[in-house]
């Protein structure tokens, strides 16, 4: 995990993400996994299936989209407050070849916390054959929601 070394807030911040991304049924309906959490760092990964392609049979980009975003955004909530929930508020995506395999890897990275606006990366891999290829990458705002008393944490 390349970059910056960060602290964690919340000392249950791997449960907590995983318990913030269990709750999200996008990512349930698509089939993306989460499969490493670290501080700053979240990695995610989709199998192929037909229910996930464009009309050349290929993963759609708007599951590159959905990968990229939340991968991104959980590294930048291992990082939050106990409590606390995270909000994309912006994100750029280029997409950088085709999505020909069996599998995206999306493995999302802070480059900077702010107490307010975290921003973070992600990069979306194609693998094929054994081999993985950049596919997508990301750069992302996210906005940090204190805790309060009407809303869930995550």
């Amino acid at each position: 995990m390349p970059g910056p070394v960060f602290e964690p807030q919340n000392p249950d911040f791997e449960a907590a993400t995983r318990e913030s991304f269990a709750r999200q049924g996008l990512m349930s309906h698509l089939g993306i996994e989460i499969v490493e959490v670290q501080p700053g760092f979240v990695a995610l990964e989709v199998p192929f299936s037909e229910a996930l392609t464009q009309q050349h049979g290929h993963f759609h980009g708007g599951v590159m989209g959905a990968i990229g975003d939340s991968a991104a955004g959980y590294a930048a909530f291992t990082l939050t407050p106990p409590g606390s929930a995270v909000v994309s508020v912006e994100y750029k995506i280029n997409m950088t070849a085709p999505g020909d395999g069996e599998r995206l890897i999306a493995r999302g990275t802070v480059k900077r916390a702010g107490r307010t606006l975290i921003v973070t990366n992600a990069d979306v891999f194609v693998e094929k054959a054994g081999t993985q290829s950049l596919c997508a990458t990301i750069l992302q705002t996210i906005m940090v929601l204190p805790a309060n008393e009407t809303r869930p944490a995550g």
